[in-house]
């Protein structure tokens, strides 16, 4: 039930409270971003706060849990929508990628952030960073696996350069974040097409095919 002052189209407290610790922790890091400054930031009483959440880092873990979903859900459109083919996806992460790198608020990526601030591996901030990373490895493994039944190569190494993948995508974030150079997703894309090898020629459409002499 909503009250004369919050209508359903209005975010709830918790809401707000996630929307602004995602967006200053982000920015700014966790340990420099305070709660007063989250409470301030995100409109609320700082007993909305302690209403919703026993502790700074259990927000923390929530926005980056919230940020997991929608960032995951990003990606893998924005994937799937860039080429018709397994393989042309693959590459066209990297494209996707190099969209992110060139907005205004990117900041490398929020769960390698996380992770270099907290120590504990097992602190539920960096099992969420590593459930981050699980997911988008699962879903490099399942284009690898669509890749490999239509170009015929060998399955048995998808598992190898799915792992190979996510390390050229960390890399690429990386090195965005620090050179602030959108065109290290072109490099990457680069090497990840050295990796998989040229496209079958069956493979191609007319289009693509060199013109006849």
């Amino acid at each position: 039930m909503t009250t004369s002052t919050e209508t359903s189209s209005t975010p709830s407290a918790r809401e707000r409270l996630l929307d602004a610790a995602e967006a200053l922790i982000y920015a700014g890091g966790i340990h420099a971003t305070g709660v007063d400054a989250i409470v301030r930031e995100s409109g609320t009483a700082r007993k909305s706060f302690y209403t919703h959440f026993e502790s700074k880092d259990a927000l923390v873990a929530a926005a980056l849990e919230r940020r997991d979903e929608r960032w995951m859900n990003w990606f893998i459109e924005g994937t799937r929508n860039s080429g018709g083919t397994p393989r042309a996806q693959l590459l066209g992460m990297f494209d996707v990628l190099r969209k992110w790198f060139a907005s205004e608020d990117f900041h490398g990526c929020a769960f390698l952030n996380a992770s270099g601030e907290i120590a504990d591996a097992e602190d539920p901030i960096r099992v969420v960073a590593r459930g981050h990373k699980a997911r988008l490895l699962s879903f490099i493994r399942e284009l690898f696996d669509e890749f490999a039944a239509a170009s015929g190569h060998d399955s048995r190494h998808a598992a190898k350069l799915s792992r190979q993948w996510l390390i050229l995508i960390d890399g690429a974030i990386g090195v965005a974040l620090v050179s602030g150079e959108p065109d290290a997703a072109r490099d990457a894309r680069a090497a990840a097409e050295r990796l998989i090898g040229d496209e079958p020629e069956s493979s191609r459409s007319p289009s693509r095919r060199a013109p006849s002499r």
